[in-house]
């Protein structure tokens, strides 16, 4: 497809603001990448990518700790939403509706010494949900900003030849979301070339696709 430049973005970006009319909830904004020519059947060929935002999601990504001791104070301190100890790890595991919940609800770091019990009694949930805790080494603050604004670019299934993004909410202004969009194709044409994007997307949650370019 033919270079996208911010300019470009940006017109696509106002143009679907336009139709997101009165919800009764917060749109988000979705980047919506279509490929051509790559087999995705090939493990080399799918994406895993893990983007920071550089004007954040627009909305409050909760984070939960797995700590004891002082790294759990710390923890508390830096403002996680939640703090569990090791010995509510096997606990989680038992209790299914709660496990449900709280994957649901959070993004995950963890003490180092606590991943063998969580793998043991909680990858198989937290895993298949893409939700696995991220270690974390000194203070857990170090990571809690990067993952509260970070997106995870992953393609879905072996056949689908198709990304689909948050880059922000409606409440955001359109530079901001430009800013963001930006950030995610600059990271994803590192891995792709540009032959191989049949055409870009910008979608809220109720409105029409608008074409970039």
């Amino acid at each position: 497809m033919a270079p996208i430049n911010n300019d470009t973005l940006l017109k696509a970006v106002e143009q679907a603001l336009e139709g997101k009319g009165s919800k009764k909830f917060i749109q988000t904004v979705e980047l919506i990448v279509n490929f051509r020519g790559l087999d995705f059947t090939k493990p080399e060929n799918r994406l895993n990518l893990e983007i920071p935002l550089p004007k954040g999601r627009g909305k409050q990504v909760k984070i939960a700790v797995f700590a004891d001791g002082q790294a759990a104070s710390d923890a508390k301190k830096a403002g996680a939403d939640a703090v569990f100890g090791s010995d509510q790890i096997e606990k989680l595991a038992k209790n299914k509706a709660e496990l449900k919940k709280v994957v649901k609800e959070y993004s995950f770091l963890a003490e180092p010494k606590l991943m063998v019990s969580i793998g043991k009694n909680l990858g198989q949930v937290l895993g298949t949900r893409g939700k696995m805790p991220k270690p974390f080494a000194g203070k857990a603050s170090d990571l809690m900003d990067r993952i509260r604004r970070t997106v995870v670019v992953r393609t879905k299934g072996k056949y689908m030849p198709v990304i689909h993004v948050p880059v922000g909410t409606e409440e955001m202004s359109p530079n901001d979301l430009m800013e963001n969009i930006s950030a995610v194709l600059e990271l994803l044409k590192t891995k792709v070339n540009d032959a191989n994007i049949k055409n870009i997307y910008i979608k809220l949650t109720m409105g029409e696709p608008v074409k970039v370019g």
